[in-house]
Formats: structure tokens, C-alpha cells, sequence
């Protein structure tokens, strides 16, 4: 079945579980994920360090046997959407997102809840092998489904 991409954004990114948070953390952000049960929806709750609050409902589509591309569609919730839609069954993830902006490089990477972190980089529209010598990696876990944040959601 081919997918639909007239609004979807393509993700390609990388994982790796990593040994510390990097230098260079330019911004930190708390999110709450919740995958409702049995569907490919998940609600993200952003709270930046402002205070700012940004809620949206989003919809994954993998394009590719594994879980490193990925089509995405992301709604905008007001805070009555955001209830009523939470009420929903679903399981939870929790972290903590650092972002490192470094050697032209953005690299997201997540802190949860029992210590560990998942370095993520977005390639975009140009597949890359490249991991920059910063990042101290303990292992690719990027075509690991168990790292994905569905997987890690309790």
C-alpha cells in the first residue's frame, strides 16, 4: 500500500545510546508522550524552558521496513482538544531532550526517566553514515525497535 504524503514530513534519523550529554546543550525541553493504545497516534506535550507549553497530536507512517524512516503528520490541540484526547488509553514516555548544536550538527538527545540517552540525527533528505567524534556512542540502536520512544513507552 503506497502512503499518502501531501502533508506528511519524511524522517530519517539515527539512534544511538550514548555514554553522557555532549557540550554544547543550547536548549533543554520536558516531554510527554502518550501512544494510544492501538493506533499509530501519539499526543507530544512540549514544555519549553520559557515555560511555554505546545501540544499537538501526531501520526506516524513508516515508509521503510524499520523504524528509521518514517512519515509524520503533526495537528496543533487547544487544551480541551489535548484533555479529551488524553483520556484516551495509552502508553506513556517521559524524558528530558537536550539540544546540541555543534560542528554544523544538531543532535537531539534524550534523557529518561531510568538515566539512559538516546542520541538522535535527523538526516533529513540526505541519508548520512557520518557520527560526529563528540557523540560517545555505546551502541547503534537505530533500527532497534525495543530504543524507539513506542518501545520505550510504558
Amino acid at each position: 500500500m503506497s502512503v499518502p504524503l501531501k502533508y506528511a514530513v519524511v524522517e530519517r534519523e539515527r539512534r544511538y545510546r550514548v555514554a553522557r550529554l555532549p557540550d554544547g546543550v543550547t536548549e533543554t525541553k520536558e516531554i510527554l508522550d502518550r501512544y494510544v493504545t492501538g493506533t499509530r497516534l501519539r499526543l507530544r506535550e512540549v514544555r519549553d524552558g520559557d515555560g511555554t507549553v505546545t501540544r499537538k497530536l501526531g501520526h506516524k507512517v513508516r515508509l521503510s521496513d524499520g523504524p528509521a524512516e518514517v512519515a509524520c503528520t503533526n495537528f496543533y490541540l487547544d487544551d480541551d482538544e489535548w484533555a479529551l484526547l488524553a483520556s484516551l488509553p495509552a502508553r506513556v514516555l517521559r524524558k528530558r531532550r537536550h539540544l546540541v548544536r555543534r560542528d554544523g550538527l544538531l543532535v537531539a538527545v534524550d534523557e529518561h526517566e531510568d538515566g539512559s540517552l538516546i542520541a538522535e540525527i535527523d538526516d533529513g533528505d540526505q541519508p548520512s553514515a557520518v557520527v560526529p567524534a563528540w557523540l560517545d556512542v555505546l551502541e547503534d540502536v537505530t533500527a532497534d525497535e525495543a530504543w524507539t520512544g513506542a518501545g520505550l513507552a510504558r
